[in-house]
């Protein structure tokens, strides 16, 4: 992913969750892949797959039980 991708990509998580606090941050280790934080709390991954020339992104959220107290 670059820049602009991650721009794209946070604008629209953005809108959808309507939090403007939704910001990316390209992976260290893994340039398909980002890190997604809701102010400074991580909560989450973002991947791009691209297969037979369309491109998609999954975005992965785990929520451990402790957290639904």
């Amino acid at each position: 992913m670059n820049h602009e991708e991650l721009a794209k990509l946070a604008n629209y998580l953005q809108l959808k969750f309507k939090n403007p606090d939704i910001k990316l941050k390209l992976s260290n280790s893994d340039s398909s892949m980002a890190e997604v934080y809701m102010g400074t709390e991580f909560i989450g991954t973002l991947y791009k797959d691209e297969d037979e020339g369309e491109t998609s992104y999954d975005f992965n959220m785990s929520i451990i039980d402790i957290d639904l107290q």
